[in-house]
């Protein structure tokens, strides 16, 4: 046997308690009396004496297998060689081969199985001599407080080198039911088949005491309990946010004192982590890492705030200026104070413009941007919200603070627009970054 030693047992003494457990086991196990004796003929007077002495009947179990025998041999090890059976090592003969052997004897014989064993959840591969794991269980009692035969898995069926148990009934535990199978001295598959238990690759399969696999009061005469664990492994993702940045850039076209805008609005990441699970019989046993990675990237909240500092307000025109200082900055009423602007509406709205200083790219971003809102129809109105004029003013009559002809003069509405981007945005080019992030200004 590969047992570890025992202390302070010897190994010795420890391989013959093993032999003599057997033996008792044996006693139990066995299903039919013994053969007292055969009745020999006496053959000639002188010759019996001696032919009577030399017959012997014996009981041979070879596990479990109880068979009685008439024979000639003086020794054990007579009777295995005549029955041609061959004994390794690891197996178990009680008494021992070299024993003499008398009529009445009881010989037993116990091939060694490799089995895998759970020893209070540490599992290791063990040489165990027994008929059945009921008789492996005796002998391993004592291991430690909780001992386990674990079945080897193929696909979906489960398999032990040994029976469940040849004499006594077997509790089959599974799905939180415990069922009483009679006949177990067969493998684990005609007992789980009797049950009416079915299993797939994941499932584990093993033999313990009953008291170990809780099993129910209906198997009080049961002595081992075949365990079904439901095995479940399954791919669980999480998802967490990942918190967006904040940035903050300068605009030389914008004023300083203009509240600063958000030119992008800012939006949390997904990180989703992919865990492995298994639980078994709905309790989670283990949990592993699959993967981890950001699946959706944040977005950065992007502000802009103004460096550019406000001119200082003109001083408004006395009524001895020419007409060159009247026209270079227009009344509150849309009146140029002398001078006339001609032209289109766009060309009307270029000179103005031009008057604040803005050309080139701030004109370019003003003629974007009133494209859009109007297609610089002063007449233009919007029939759902009613916004009115060149610079779509919300409601019209706002433009009235640049003169009473609002409605129908263009460089009216051109007034009152280009003063309401500047105390907006600073400049059209801020006014048309605000319209194309947020369509409107």
């Amino acid at each position: 046997m590969n047992h570890t030693p025992q202390t302070p047992q010897t190994e010795a003494e420890h391989a013959t308690e093993q032999l003599e457990t057997a033996r008792t086991t044996a006693r139990r196990r066995r299903r039919w009396p013994l053969v007292a004796g055969v009745a020999a003929t006496a053959l000639v007077a002188g010759g019996a004496v001696g032919y009577a002495d030399a017959r012997k009947t014996i009981t041979l179990d070879v596990d479990g297998r109880a068979t009685t025998l008439t024979t000639f041999a003086g020794s054990v090890g007579g009777v295995l060689e005549d029955e041609g059976i061959d004994v390794d090592r690891r197996d178990v003969v009680a008494p021992s081969a070299s024993s003499p052997l008398e009529s009445g004897a009881e010989i037993v014989v116990r091939t060694a199985k490799e089995l895998t064993l759970d020893i209070d959840g540490e599992q290791a591969e063990t040489w165990v001599a027994a008929a059945d794991t009921h008789e492996a269980l005796t002998l391993l009692d004592g291991r430690g407080s909780e001992v386990r035969i674990v079945a080897s898995r193929s696909a979906d069926r489960a398999a032990l080198p040994l029976p469940v148990d040849g004499d006594d009934p077997v509790a089959v535990v599974a799905d939180g039911e415990t069922e009483v199978v009679e006949d177990a001295g067969a493998g684990i598959g005609t007992v789980l088949d009797a049950a009416e238990i079915t299993i797939d690759e994941d499932d584990r399969v093993h033999v313990t005491d009953v008291a170990t696999a809780g099993a129910g009061d209906e198997a009080a005469d049961a002595a081992v309990a075949l365990v079904v664990q439901r095995v479940v492994t399954e791919e669980v993702a999480t998802e967490k946010p990942v918190e967006h940045e904040h940035e903050t850039r300068t605009d030389d076209d914008r004023y300083s004192d203009l509240e600063p805008e958000v030119a992008q609005e800012g939006k949390d990441g997904v990180r989703t982590i992919v865990e492995r699970v298994t639980t078994v019989d709905g309790v989670e046993e283990s949990r592993e890492k699959v993967s981890d990675e950001v699946t959706t990237e944040p977005v950065t909240e992007i502000v802009v705030k103004g460096t550019k500092e406000r001119p200082a307000p003109k001083p408004a025109p006395s009524s001895s200026s020419s007409s060159s200082s009247s026209s270079s900055a227009s009344s509150s009423s849309g009146s140029s104070s002398g001078r006339t602007y001609s032209g289109s509406n766009r060309d009307i709205g270029r000179q103005m413009a031009a008057a604040r200083g803005w050309t080139g790219s701030q004109w370019t971003c003003l003629e974007s941007l009133w494209t859009k809102e109007s297609g610089w129809n002063h007449r233009a109105e919007n029939p759902s919200s009613g916004a009115y004029g060149i610079p779509q003013a919300l409601p019209g009559s706002k433009m009235g603070s640049a003169g009473s002809d609002w409605a129908t003069n263009p460089a009216t509405q051109i007034e009152w627009g280009l003063g309401y981007i500047a105390g907006r945005y600073g400049t059209p080019c801020g006014a048309w970054s605000h319209s194309q992030a947020n369509n409107w200004y």
